[in-house]
């Protein structure tokens, strides 16, 4: 089924609008306090339609990603009462224990490592603000961590370029299908 190969010729269509450098600052932002989609699925294809302009969208990613991270420490700070009740629905209570316990092992490394992978990040900017770590580490990891990462996402495409892209779209329907499936199977593991 091409359903991913569909989807990313819609991204693509999107990252060319005159307003897609807004609409990835607002996913961005959203991703980092409560929205669960990353804004890779933006910066990539805006990257690849626009290369020139790689540095700029990742520079722009990780800006508006950090200040989504504000916000999402605020509203750990001040409202965790109020969203415990979503966390364990949408099946982040444990990922959110887990965040904190690591905040009690690790605090800055905690942010560095969950600005730069794929563990929800948006989570660990909740359990900083639930734990009131100091903001000013806060902060800084939070600005390596997502700035390492999506400039390694812009530069990749960027140097990668048109054959990038092109083995991308060879491939994409596979990689979305096992990343469904990854997601399914940690959903599983977590649930447990």
């Amino acid at each position: 089924m091409r359903l991913f190969s569909l989807l990313m010729d819609r991204v693509l269509i999107w990252s060319r609008h005159p307003k897609a450098t807004f609409y990835l600052a607002g996913l961005s932002f959203a991703e980092s306090s409560f929205f669960p989609i990353p804004p890779d699925v933006m910066l990539a294809p805006m990257v690849i339609a626009s290369p020139k302009k790689a540095w700029r969208f990742a520079a722009i990613t990780t800006i508006s990603s950090v200040l989504g991270g504000l916000a999402g420490f605020f509203i750990g700070m001040f409202a965790i009462d109020l969203i415990e009740p979503s966390l364990k629905q949408f099946g982040y209570w444990d990922v959110y224990l887990l965040a904190k316990d690591w905040f009690s092992s690790w605090g800055f490394w905690a942010i560095l490592a969950a600005g730069f992978s794929p563990i929800p990040y948006k989570i660990f900017t909740i359990a900083a603000g639930a734990i009131t770590m100091p903001l000013m580490p806060f902060i800084v990891a939070s600005i390596f961590g997502r700035a390492s990462r999506f400039f390694l996402v812009a530069g990749l495409i960027y140097l990668g370029g048109k054959k990038f892209e092109d083995r991308l779209r060879q491939y994409i329907d596979l990689i979305g299908w096992l990343f469904v499936a990854a997601m399914v199977l940690g959903f599983l593991i977590l649930g447990n």
